[in-house]
């Protein structure tokens, strides 16, 4: 049985992924850190997600994996939060349904958490097209990331992260029902007076299919936006200083 001392539980959020879902759950069972759980959490899909899982799972019969199916949609949010509630390890990770792992990144990640004695760690990714096959736009990260920092910057990417949940209370870690609501988290976190450590590897690949939500510009601005003046209750002119080097940011690394 897995200790949960050293249990990973990773938490993939699941809502219409069916042609994702596999390569997703597979880039998991390929890890080269074996002791971890997978919890999917099906946000009431509307396509044939459920039956695509189920199929799987029977075909594979990892008891490492189980299935939480939610009879409502609520988003992504909630469906992470119900995946924490249900967690079993000390460790808790993201993973989106349409992302990858490289096969060694639970396994080297947490060895960096463990050297930095770190509550909350996050890596460099890459942007992948629609099959996930990677681009070469690579983001790097920063050494450590404070709040203050964290406000002018969206580097820390969701399918990254990894906290230890003896230093981080779950209650900490789970999102509010917000848009952008990694985002939120990320500032939540560090804004209790904790620093996330990045170690600047290329771990994951971030899909990014042309219709992604992520893709439309003005929809990411309004959402950022709208977390510095109601969120976190910043003032204007400091709200605008943090948007303008946000957006440079996020243009620089898309180029």
């Amino acid at each position: 049985m897995n200790n949960p001392e050293e249990l990973v539980s990773i938490i993939v959020p699941v809502y219409n992924a069916g042609i994702y879902i596999e390569e997703t759950i597979n880039s998991v069972r390929a890890q080269t850190y074996i002791c971890w759980e997978l919890i999917l959490v099906d946000d009431h899909s509307k396509d044939d997600t459920l039956s695509v899982v189920k199929n799987y799972l029977a075909s594979v019969n990892d008891e490492r994996i189980r299935l939480i199916e939610k009879k409502t949609n609520e988003g992504a949010a909630a469906a992470r939060n119900r995946g924490i509630d249900a967690a079993k390890g000390r460790y808790i990770a993201f993973l989106d349904a349409d992302d990858l792992w490289m096969p060694d990144k639970l396994e080297k990640e947490l060895a960096f958490m463990k050297k930095k004695q770190a509550a909350f760690v996050f890596t460099s990714y890459e942007f992948g097209d629609e099959n996930a096959r990677g681009t070469g736009k690579i983001v790097h990260v920063p050494e450590e990331l404070t709040y203050r920092k964290a406000l002018s910057r969206t580097v820390i990417f969701t399918t990254t992260v990894l906290f230890d949940s003896q230093k981080i209370g779950r209650d900490l870690i789970k999102m509010p029902m917000v848009k952008s609501e990694d985002t939120a988290t990320w500032w939540k976190i560090l804004k209790s007076g904790i620093t996330a450590y990045g170690f600047d590897q290329v771990l994951a690949v971030y899909r990014r299919p042309a219709s992604s939500l992520s893709s439309n510009k003005l929809e990411a601005v309004r959402r950022i936006w709208n977390l510095y003046r109601r969120e976190e209750k910043l003032s204007l002119p400091y709200s605008c200083y943090n948007l303008f080097f946000w957006a440079v940011r996020a243009t620089l690394r898309r180029l």
